[in-house]
């Protein structure tokens, strides 16, 4: 999507809802990769033990395999690579390993507890990943006390991204219409999602996750820094056109 055709989309998305009467609004934040930098170190997890069958994955490309996904998909991929099953313990060891590894190394990404505790929009979570793990990542980042009531697993709906269903029931949930939702995501399946959703998506990119050029294709306003995305919320809010692409560092 070059940056012409996603401002004329947002122009779209605006003049498509100024006719809808006042409502709540809500941010819906993906947890990893969004709120807290966990995927970097489960792909760590990942790349030592499929290296241990024969798999040897670099650190962009487990990370690519891994983010924003159900992990019995990214297992049967491997699974297909390999040409057999892998062991039985092999989704344990994999939670164990990334387990101890945010035990000692996971952090917050930058700057997204400031931005939350300067958010006057209603926001919630909603993760693909197991609620234990997601309120255990959160705890151990600080962050858990912003979301405590506010978290939506896949697992506990049924409905893992691209599919729109956990975003939905999230909206649901806090009784907010999806047209008046916004995802914050950093995974390809996850903008899919947003979009299928009937939400608006911004896609959190970095420049060392190279994703930016594919999440703005799936329909994504994208943006490289946490400290970028309040001005992002204030146009959403306004419904004003904002570009496709924001260089905040």
């Amino acid at each position: 999507m070059n940056r012409e055709a996603a401002v004329l989309s947002w122009d779209s998305f605006a003049s498509q809802r100024k006719e809808l009467p006042v409502a709540r609004r809500l941010v819906i934040f993906d947890c990893d990769g969004v709120l807290v930098d966990s995927e970097r170190l489960g792909s760590q997890a990942m790349r030592e033990l499929v290296a241990a069958e024969g798999l040897h994955y670099s650190p962009a490309d487990a990370l690519a395999l891994i983010r924003g996904r159900k992990v019995a998909a990214w297992v049967a991929e491997l699974e297909q690579e390999l040409g057999r099953a892998l062991p039985p313990d092999f989704v344990p060891e994999f939670r164990r390993r990334s387990a101890a590894l945010f035990a000692t190394s996971l952090r917050p990404v930058p700057h997204v507890g400031q931005v939350i505790d300067e958010l006057a929009l209603p926001f919630c979570t909603a993760s693909s990943a197991p609620r234990e793990k997601i309120v255990h990542t959160l705890g151990l980042t600080g962050l858990l006390p912003r979301f405590e009531d506010r978290i939506y697993s896949a697992y506990e709906v049924g409905s893992w991204k691209p599919d729109p269903g956990l975003f939905l029931h999230a909206a649901r949930d806090m009784d907010v219409p999806a047209g008046r939702c916004v995802v914050v995501e950093d995974s390809l399946v996850g903008v899919r999602a947003a979009v299928a959703a009937g939400m608006t998506a911004f896609g959190y990119a970095p420049p060392e996750n190279g994703t930016a050029a594919d999440l703005a294709a799936a329909g994504a306003v994208t943006f490289e820094s946490m400290t970028a995305l309040p001005a992002l919320l204030g146009k959403w809010s306004a419904l004003q056109p904002v570009s496709a692409s924001i260089s905040a560092r």
